[in-house]
């Protein structure tokens, strides 16, 4: 078993992320992650996935998902030729007597202070699975009051001319 990070380009079409995850439903396959968003070209969205599954299950998922009517196009991003980044709010109980212990681990990680209270405060961490999961963990003494995570977001680092399709439509409307 391991991790697989999926990417597609889509058309923005309504519904089109129901599909995809209804595929997965209806295939039995987890989706440990999923984020869509808008790209640089109006009518593509970037959807990006996270799954579990020997290598059978997950090349048998790359193969049906390229199969969906909206799927442009599908990549793989591996992890040592792609850069992947998670956000990640968290509202942490801290009064008067743990504070400035916690503002310190919060300084450490080069976490955002977003919002501080008499009882609480809510940070915002940016990096990598294990980057928040370790920062999770050195606070996990303190209470942890909510913790809302997005997802993996990521990019191949090929070269300029080698983009996914992405690219080629941008160069295109140029």
């Amino acid at each position: 078993m391991r991790n697989m990070v999926i990417q597609l380009l889509v058309d923005n079409t309504s519904g089109v992320l129901s599909r995809i995850s209804g595929l997965f439903a209806r295939r039995g396959y987890n989706i440990e992650s999923i984020t869509a968003g808008m790209t640089s070209v109006p009518n593509l969205t970037r959807i990006t996935i996270v799954t579990t599954g020997d290598e059978d299950i997950l090349e048998q998922i790359e193969k049906q998902v390229g199969k969906l009517e909206d799927v442009v196009e599908v990549r793989e991003l591996e992890s040592e030729q792609s850069v992947y980044r998670e956000l990640c709010l968290i509202k942490i109980k801290a009064g008067a007597e743990n504070r400035n212990h916690l503002l310190e681990i919060v300084d450490r990680f080069h976490c955002k202070l977003l919002d501080i209270s008499p009882e609480s405060l809510i940070v915002e961490l940016t990096g990598s699975r294990s980057k928040i999961d370790g920062f999770l963990t050195l606070v996990s003494e303190y209470e942890i009051l909510e913790v809302a995570r997005t997802g993996l977001a990521g990019l191949c680092r090929n070269n300029v001319n080698e983009g996914f399709l992405e690219n080629r439509f941008t160069n295109k409307q140029s």
